[in-house]
């Protein structure tokens, strides 16, 4: 009996990848890939855990100029993560939200549980005047695969998969995020750098 490709690999959206020690691709290393959408055809997520030095997200919203003067708020934006996030080598110039479902748009789809992903100027309008979502992650750019590769690169032992954890995609503990996935998963980071030749 021959076995799907579905079958070996059921859906990962909604789940967390975490890159092995020695897996090839610099610009994945130590990171941690929130996956929103996996099928036969491809995947596609975002780095959770790499920001950008610039712009900040209050310079990034300024800079869309999507909306005048006398909307901006008169307190700070707290609703939204203080850096804008590198999510992935693909289209870097375009921007991604990750957020929580108490915002909603006709291009808002639901990734899973109380994670959605919208990728239009609505959402970045309504948090530039501090009525956007509770939470939420900006990203320019996102992390991409082809059909079968992202498969591939799990059975070379690149990548470890974990279950999601809403608070560690939402928090602004960058610099922590990696081991505490690993955590999750109850493993320590120390021994898995070992595990794979490396220091």
């Amino acid at each position: 009996m021959t076995v799907s490709k579905e079958e070996k690999f059921p859906s990962l959206c909604g789940k967390f990848l975490v890159a092995m020690p020695g897996m090839g691709d610099a610009r994945f290393e130590k990171s941690v890939v929130y996956i929103c959408a996996h099928s036969v055809e491809g995947a596609m997520g975002f780095v959770i855990n790499q920001t950008l030095d610039s712009p900040s997200v209050s310079d990034f919203l300024a800079q869309l100029e999507i909306i005048s003067k006398d909307e901006q708020p008169e307190y700070p934006v707290e609703n939204i993560q203080s850096k804008v996030h590198s999510g992935g080598p693909v289209e870097p110039g375009r921007g991604f939200v990750l957020h929580s479902p108490d915002f909603d748009s006709s291009s808002t789809v639901k990734v899973q549980g109380d994670v959605c992903l919208t990728a239009t100027l609505e959402v970045l309008r309504e948090i530039a005047i501090g009525k956007g979502p509770k939470l939420s992650f900006l990203a320019l750019g996102y992390s991409g695969w082809s059909a079968g590769q992202l498969e591939s690169e799990i059975v070379d032992n690149g990548w470890l998969v974990s279950e999601a954890d809403e608070r560690i995609i939402f928090d602004q503990h960058n610099d922590t995020k990696y081991t505490r996935t690993l955590k999750l998963m109850g493993i320590d980071e120390g021994l898995l750098s070992a595990t794979s030749g490396h220091a």
